[in-house]
C-alpha cells in the first residue's frame, strides 16, 4: 500500500506511512459500526440479521451518498486485524446469518488477513462483499475463495451521470468488468433451506429521480448478459439528505415518484426477469441508515 492501486483511482497515495488515498483513509483500518444489521436482502438479513461491518472511507464520491458520515471519514474508529477476526466471530456468536463487509475496498490487504485468521479460529459464516461496484478485478481475486457473496451497486450505465454524480465517469465499464470477475468467482445462487443465501452475486440498482431511462439500461444488461446467473434488487429508497449541494444539483432533491419505478418493475418483468428483490411501500426514509456510533468495535 506504499503506492496505492486497490481502486480504479489508482491513486498511489503512500498509504503505508501515513498518506491517505483518494478514499480518505491510511493503512490502519477504521469501521464505524459491527452489529446486527436487519435492512438487507431478505436473503441476507433474514430473521436473525447480517453481521455487517462498515468500514469507513469510500473510493466514490457519490453526491447523493446514505452513508456520508463514513464515507467521507468523518466517523471510525481505527483497529487491527486481529481484531477485525475477533470482531467476525462475535457476531457469529450473535447469531448472524453471514459476515456483511460494507466498503471494504481501501482495506482489502487486511481484511483478508482478518478472515483467514478468523476462519482458523472457527468462523464458518458465508462472507458478503458489499460494494458500490467500482472495483478492480485485480483486487477482487485477492478475495478469491473467501468471498461467498458478493453485493455489488451497478448505480449507471450512463457515463456523464457517473461523472456528474460519483466523480468516476470510467465507472459503467469498471463496474461491468467487475462483476463478471464476482459472477466468475462465486457461480450461480445458492440458498439453503430456510432461504438465506449461501453463495452468488446480488445486484443492486437504486433509482435516482430522473434517471429511469439509465436504470432499463442497467436491467437490461444485467439480464440479457447474466440471466438467471445472479439476482437484481431493485431500490427505490433513495432520500435527499442534508448534505446534497441542492443548488448544484437541484434534480437530486426530490425522492422518487411511485410511478417511475412501478415503470421500471414493469419494464424488468417485460424482459423476463424473475429472480429480483423490490422494495414495497414508502422506502424513502433515514431510518435505513443505521446510527454510526463505533457500536461492536
Amino acid at each position: 500500500m506504499s503506492e496505492c492501486e486497490l481502486c480504479p483511482r489508482m491513486c498511489g497515495a503512500d498509504r503505508e506511512h501515513g498518506k491517505r488515498g483518494f478514499c480518505g483513509e491510511t493503512n490502519e483500518i477504521r469501521a464505524a459500526r459491527a452489529a446486527l444489521h436487519m435492512w438487507e436482502e431478505p436473503c441476507i438479513s433474514g430473521k436473525e440479521g447480517s453481521g455487517t461491518v462498515f468500514f469507513t472511507g469510500c473510493t466514490l464520491r457519490c453526491v447523493f451518498c446514505q452513508n456520508h458520515e463514513i464515507a467521507a471519514s468523518k466517523i471510525g474508529k481505527v483497529i487491527t486485524s486481529e481484531h477485525l477476526a475477533e470482531i467476525f466471530l462475535q457476531l457469529q456468536e450473535k447469531g448472524a446469518n453471514n459476515i456483511n463487509l460494507v466498503t471494504p475496498t481501501q482495506f482489502v490487504p487486511q481484511i483478508v488477513r482478518a478472515l483467514r485468521m478468523a476462519k482458523e479460529q472457527g468462523l464458518m459464516l458465508p462472507i458478503v462483499y458489499n460494494t458500490g461496484g467500482y472495483e478492480r478485478v485485480e483486487t477482487l481475486k485477492m478475495l478469491e475463495g473467501l468471498v461467498d457473496i458478493y453485493l455489488p451497486d451497478l448505480k449507471y450505465f450512463n457515463a456523464e451521470h457517473a461523472k456528474k454524480y460519483s466523480m468516476a465517469e470510467d465507472y459503467p465499464e469498471v463496474a461491468k468488468l467487475a462483476l463478471e470477475e464476482m459472477v466468475r468467482q462465486v457461480g450461480a445462487p445458492v440458498f439453503d433451506e430456510r432461504g438465506i443465501m449461501k453463495r452468488g452475486v446480488i445486484v443492486r440498482h437504486l433509482l435516482l429521480p430522473g434517471c429511469l431511462a439509465d436504470a432499463k439500461r442497467v436491467v437490461t444488461y444485467l439480464y440479457e448478459t447474466y440471466g438467471d446467473q445472479i439476482y437484481i434488487s431493485l431500490m427505490s429508497q433513495y432520500t435527499p439528505l442534508g448534505t446534497l449541494d441542492v443548488e448544484k444539483y437541484p434534480e437530486l432533491n426530490r425522492t422518487v415518484p411511485a410511478y417511475a419505478y412501478e415503470r421500471l418493475i414493469d419494464y424488468a418483468l417485460s424482459l423476463g426477469v424473475t429472480q429480483a428483490f423490490i422494495q414495497e411501500g414508502d422506502v424513502a426514509k433515514e431510518s435505513f441508515i443505521p446510527p454510526f456510533t463505533l457500536e461492536g468495535l
